[in-house]
């Protein structure tokens, strides 16, 4: 199993057993955890890359110097992957439970660890249009030059409405998506095209704190 300094099992046969705990688990809380379509699809497909070559490798028939190849680089692929999407998502998500961690076989924090401030700067956006009915927006903390995210912030909420006037404010955008990762890439509908999205931003700490609103900013979908 996994040493007390790391919670990935060393052994291949644990090692699919935990990832496939962790996979089976995230299917139903990939929504309520805001973590991204994609990422649900690419965890899976390691998942399923790696039970393949283990099973491969594991039956004598068909345990070639190949076979073990490709289940070491598929193991390589798959811990590197699940790490990455625990971190991102999971490990200081305010949605995610001691019991979901418990469940899923990770270590809790201590409570006595430092907690983050509630964000006090704003999100600085570039929107981008790269495709018909396609808008990007980029977002770093309008205070820094880097594209970091503020220390303690977990990603940055979009607050959106497409309108014909101006809103008046902030309620009028009555839409709300959560991101992690800049950027951020809606997709529009053709009869949705040429109409005016009004959106703001705000950081998010791993409390689940909200900081200050942007000012409602506007941009004609492509």
């Amino acid at each position: 199993m996994a040493t007390p300094h790391d919670f990935v099992p060393k052994n291949d046969r644990q090692f699919l057993g935990w990832l496939t705990l962790v996979v089976n688990y995230l299917k139903n809380k990939f929504s309520s955890w805001a973590i991204p379509e994609s990422e649900q699809q690419h965890v899976e497909q390691l998942l399923a890359d790696f039970a393949a070559a283990f099973e491969a490798y594991d039956n004598p028939q068909t345990s070639t110097r190949a076979a073990l190849t490709a289940k070491k680089e598929t193991r390589k692929a798959a811990e590197a992957g699940v790490r990455a999407l625990l971190k991102g998502y999971v490990t200081y998500n305010p949605r995610v439970t001691d019991e979901d961690r418990n469940n899923m076989e990770l270590p809790i924090h201590k409570t006595t660890r430092t907690h983050a401030h509630a964000p006090t700067t704003t999100p600085s956006v570039t929107v981008k249009k790269p495709a018909p009915g396609v808008v990007e927006m980029l977002f770093q903390d309008s205070e820094s030059s880097k594209r970091a995210k503020p220390a303690g912030v977990h990603g940055a909420e979009i607050i959106w409405a497409i309108l014909d006037a101006p809103p008046a404010g902030w309620d009028s955008l009555i839409h709300s998506v959560f991101d992690t990762h800049t950027p951020y890439i809606f997709t529009f509908t053709y009869e949705e095209r040429g109409k005016t999205l009004y959106f703001a931003l705000r950081w998010e700490n791993t409390r689940g704190e909200k900081g200050p609103l942007t000012e409602i900013q506007s941009t004609i979908i492509p």
